[in-house]
This record gives structure tokens, sequence and C-alpha cells, in this order.
């Protein structure tokens, strides 16, 4: 039986390189060696908290962001040959609940899960091979690629907020999710401020088109410096890419009266935030939320990578050895990277 070595998840900061055995691919299914993992502000969430709704059960094999080369292809599948350079997303809907019947597809009933990025294969399932699956093109960095999953996310979270031209918008955070936001808000054509503690994460912000950067960590006035940024009346529309349930407070409190914010980082479970009920009435503020992506936010990601309006440099920081995949989630933490590549 041939074996690989694969990161497993067992709890809260209990992460294990195992050998286990290699998958085999069954009817509609692809087996992948992963070329190039990418570490995520969620994985390192769910090694820290001990779980997320991705991970239904543990132990589980960890890690959703990938591109790699096909292996092997089961029974029934065609179009795609072994040797081939893939790209995948990490989930597929059902297409037959109530909320894949009303276009909420990132809401699916059965919205089928893939973990196990941070091994030497990973076993693609049909429903995403059938619908989230896509070619590399040669000479596209498998690194670029890999960032197929969080920019699917990112892209249905800009399209749902509804940016114009003749906005000017906050994001606060200056992690990969934040920083993709600001490229994408960037190609609308609206104007960007960016709110971060981290140094050098607000120069990669301003290296992707931020028009003004504020580091919390030294404005003792944050509120305010929003407002004078934004011709005194607060921003048109803020994201919060950073899932701290005081953080979503600060991004409902620099929103403008008739603004919008979307409170896109996931909070733990449990957790509540305060909310000033007055001023959200009578200043008539919009607070959405979005999860996840659908099969057409991810279409639409490929075909942003694919024309390089996204540049991977900015956003992995460097690569590591599986090996060291424990390393690389604490040099996350201490916020000495952005993305980590992971070469299994």
């Amino acid at each position: 039986m041939k074996t690989m070595l694969s990161a497993l998840f067992y709890g809260a900061r209990d992460l294990r390189l195992e050998e286990v055995p290699v998958p085999r691919p069954g009817k509609g299914e692809i087996l992948v060696r992963v070329v190039r993992a990418l570490t995520c502000a969620t994985d390192l969430k769910t090694f820290q908290r001990g779980g997320h709704k991705m991970i239904p059960r543990l132990p589980s094999p960890f890690g959703h962001e990938f591109a790699g080369i096909v292996e092997e292809v089961g029974q029934g599948v065609s179009g795609i040959r072994p040797g081939e350079a893939v790209v995948a997303a990490n989930s597929a809907p059902c297409n037959a609940c109530d909320f894949c019947r009303i276009d909420r597809h990132n809401l699916c009933e059965n919205l089928r899960f893939l973990n196990g990025a941070y091994s030497e294969f990973i076993l693609v399932p049909e429903p995403i091979v059938r619908q989230n699956l896509y070619a590399i093109p040669e000479g596209i960095p498998f690194e670029r690629m890999a960032l197929l999953e969080p920019l699917a996310c990112v892209a249905h979270g800009v399209e749902r907020t509804g940016f114009r031209m003749d906005h000017c918008a906050a994001v606060i955070g200056a992690g990969p999710i934040g920083l993709m936001f600001v490229r994408l808000i960037k190609l609308v054509g609206a104007e960007v401020i960016v709110l971060g503690r981290t140094r050098w994460k607000l120069d990669a912000a301003k290296r992707l088109g931020a028009d003004h950067i504020i580091d919390v960590s030294k404005e003792p006035r944050v509120e305010e410096a929003v407002r004078d940024l934004s011709r005194g009346r607060g921003v048109d529309v803020v994201i919060e890419a950073v899932g701290i349930p005081e953080i979503w407070e600060r991004a409902i409190a620099i929103t403008r009266r008739g603004g919008k914010v979307n409170l896109f980082g996931g909070c733990e479970a449990g957790t509540a935030v305060r909310i000033d009920t007055h001023a959200l009435h009578y200043d008539e503020k919009k607070i959405l939320s979005v999860f996840h992506h659908t099969p057409r936010y991810v279409a639409a990601a490929y075909d942003l990578l694919v024309r390089g309006e996204i540049d991977e440099k900015i956003l992995v920081t460097e690569t590591r050895p599986l090996s060291e995949l424990a390393e690389a989630f604490e040099k996350m933490e201490r916020r000495e990277a952005l993305k980590i590549a992971v070469a299994p």
C-alpha cells in the first residue's frame, strides 16, 4: 500500500504529520499531487480555536487552498488527464436544496467541503471536479492559482456589497483577505482607506492600490482620522476583514449615515457585539455579512488570476516544506507572514 505524508488536525493546537494511505479515486473523482498549498487565516483560526464549520469531525485532513498536478482520474472523468496542472475550490453545492434553488449556493444545506491540502496528495470529490475544478494555463505559477478559493470569497463579497466608482471605502484588516479586497475594490474604481496594525502589511496594501493607510496601533483617534480622509462624513462602505467582535463595532462606527458595512471576517462562535440602535435606525446604516463562495464566483476568481490581476508575490511571502507547517502557523500568529506556500 502506497502511503503519503499528511497533516491531520486533532483539535486546538494539535496538528500532527502522519503517514496515511494514498487514496484511490472513485467514480468522478481525481487524485491530485499537491504542488503548492497555501496557509490561510481560516486554518489559523481553526488551529487556535479547535474547530470550524468546514471540519465536521476530528481528526481531519487539514488545509484547503492548493494547486497541483493530476496523478490519477477515476471512472467517468472526461476532459482531465494525468499530468495536467489543475486548481480546485474547497467546496461544491448540491444544486437541489432550498438554498440552491434560490441561488444561494454558498448556504447549501449539503455543501461538500474538501480538506487535506497539507498533504502530498489530495482526493478531489466528484461534485468539486464537476463544478469547481479548472486547468492551469501553462506558465502561470501554482502559488497564484492556489489563491482561487479565497479570491472567490472576496469576489462574492465585493459584488454583494455593491461598490461604485464614487465610493470612499474602508477595509479593516491588512491580511490576505483584506488585501484582496483592496485590489478588487480598486478595480471597480473606488477610493480605499486601509486600517491595520502591522506596518509592512499596510505597505503591501499601498502596493495593491490603497489610497490611504491608517496604523491603528499608532493612531489614537481612529474614527476622526477616517473622517478626515473621507471628506469629513465617514466612509460609504466598510469591509471588516478581521473577525473580532470589537472590530465589528468599529466598522459600524466609522460608516457614514446611509452607509453600508460588510462584516466579512468570521468571529468565534458564541461572541456578540453591541450596536447603537439609535444610530443604526436613524442613520439608516445597512449591515450585511457574506459567507464563502459559489461556482459563479470561483469562475470569476479563476479569470482574475489567469489575467494576472492579483500579484501573488505580494500575498505569498515565503515557501516552506510540509515538515515545517507548525512553524508556518507560528509565524502567522506573530504577524510575520501573509500567506506561506507549503511545498509537500
